[in-house]
């Protein structure tokens, strides 16, 4: 028997078959081959057109059953991982009545920010955890404002993920974590955010029902069947953002385990009990996928958007035709760039900075002296200190660090990108062949509960290697200080 998942990402659709039994994969590939669009009509928009999304996932399901060789009848269960924050708004009949307002679009910032300041700090942390910020409430009070054509034709707000299970299956439904992502959940009454709802003017009865992450969520039905390939009847048992996933699918669940990624941004995604944060602008705090009232799983997101895009700018403007040359470079050169500092935060407003729009900054070159390798040794130590300065925020939010666990397949790759990590924050950096859609298709046979699979399955099937503090800290440190230095006299000039 078999699971199949996806990850439904603004750049592709990514599919993967794992067994049932083992948790293997056994294939995964993704749709388009390139990149799908994302449109911008203005300044800080973005969106895509969520017809598009399932396109990619009839395309990706067919060709991934094709070129894996199984029998499709064998596939018993589907896992959605999806892009958060996302916005989807529906009509009775289910279409779309505009493009969806994607994860990285910003025009609620002042929406949110307005409705942090007058609702107040001690409610909007007691009760929603975070800032209502620029999240799916936001944007949907941005429709409310500015397309009230549209807002009346609303039968149901949607995240990505949501209306991907709404086509598979028919049915219009949404998940507490999913909701929390939105900043749409109230933890302290379990239930719906009625209160910032009722702020903004919109009607709680567009709030899709609520299901469980790991439950039968609705079945395939014969359009979908005939779209997908899928067999009909078979249930999606699962669902979460990608965030939330990309943990479960490196097995991070308990307090003190902590995922990262390093693609074109950064995420630390902290696991707490704590159901008290002091950060609620600058890191955001959703339920995990193995949140209960009875056992409290927070995840503590902090993102950094100025990461890999840094050194893919560098490669294009250099025109290095590979990241490997990039490193050999790199390595070539001691820690600390001998004095070169990079900035990496040329990639719009950073949240951790109070979404201060800071730059990508470069400082301290000698053109006597400094190279190529100096300049790609300092990118990548500053986007390493940028993701140091952002955990030691999450540590002073009542975060244990125990461990960080990563996929191969972004800047973690790089020795001395995770070494950097690892001795600035005393703890290992574990590597793992992991991807979101291979653990979507895993936690669709989680209906039992039993997470201990997880563990099995990357322990048995993923685990690569681990990246341990270095035995001399102190370049590092001193390095890591004149980064900090750097930063906060930019900030200053502000």
């Amino acid at each position: 028997m078999y699971t199949i998942g996806f990850d439904i990402g603004s750049s592709s659709v990514k599919v993967a078959i794992t067994e049932v039994a083992s948790g293997k994969k056994v294939i995964s590939l993704q749709e388009p081959l390139d990149e799908m669009n994302i449109t911008a009509l203005q300044n800080d928009w973005a969106e895509q057109d969520p017809k598009s999304w399932w396109h990619y996932v009839c395309m990706a399901s067919k060709r991934a059953i094709a070129e894996s060789n199984i029998e499709a009848s064998k596939i018993v269960a589907i896992g959605i991982s999806y892009q958060m924050h996302g916005l989807v708004v529906v009509d009775k009949e289910g279409n779309s009545l505009r493009d969806a307002i994607i994860w990285c679009d910003s025009r609620a910032i002042t929406i949110g920010n307005k409705a942090y300041k007058e609702l107040g700090r001690e409610r909007c942390a007691s009760y929603l955890l975070n800032s209502p910020g620029n999240f799916t409430a936001s944007k949907l009070k941005w429709v409310l404002d500015n397309e009230p054509e549209v807002y009346e034709r609303i039968h149901k707000y949607m995240l990505p993920g949501d209306y991907i299970a709404y086509r598979l299956t028919g049915e219009m439904t949404t998940t507490k974590s999913g909701l929390s992502e939105g900043i749409l959940w109230d933890f302290k009454n379990n239930s719906i955010a009625s209160q910032l709802l009722d702020y903004y003017g919109i009607d709680s009865k567009l709030t899709p029902a609520v299901v469980e992450n790991f439950s039968n969520q609705g079945v395939v039905h014969n359009i979908a069947s005939e779209e997908t390939g899928l067999p009909k009847g078979i249930p999606v048992t699962y669902r979460a953002g990608d965030q939330p996933n990309n943990a479960l699918s490196l097995n991070v669940l308990n307090a003190g385990e902590v995922a990262v990624t390093g693609g074109t941004s950064g995420v630390v995604y902290a696991v707490t009990d704590n159901f008290q944060p002091k950060e609620i602008e600058r890191v955001n705090h959703f339920a995990h996928v193995n949140h209960t009232n009875e056992h409290p799983s927070i995840g503590k997101l902090l993102c950094i958007n100025g990461a890999g895009i840094q050194y893919r700018w560098l490669r294009t403007l250099c025109g290095e035709r590979s990241y490997e040359e990039m490193n050999t470079k790199v390595s070539e050169v001691t820690v600390g760039s001998d004095g070169v500092v990079i900035l990496p935060f040329g990639n719009g407003a950073e949240r951790m900075l109070n979404n201060s729009h800071v730059g990508m900054h470069l400082s301290n070159v000698n053109l006597n002296v400094h190279g190529q390798g100096h300049l790609y040794r300092a990118a990548l130590e500053g986007i390493a200190f940028a993701f140091v300065y952002g955990a030691e925020i999450m540590k002073n939010d009542n975060t244990d660090i125990k461990v960080m666990r990563t996929g191969n397949d972004n800047l973690f790759r790089s020795e001395i990108f995770a070494n950097t990590i690892a001795s600035l924050l005393g703890c290992e950096i574990e590597i793992y062949n992991a991807t979101g859609a291979i653990g979507a298709a895993r936690a669709a046979s989680l209906v039992d509960g039993d997470f201990s699979k997880f563990a099995a399955y990357s322990s048995k099937n993923d685990f690569i290697k681990t990246h341990s503090p270095q035995n001399t800290i102190e370049p590092y440190v001193e390095a890591y200080q004149k980064w900090c230095y750097e930063l906060e006299r930019v900030l200053k000039n502000k």
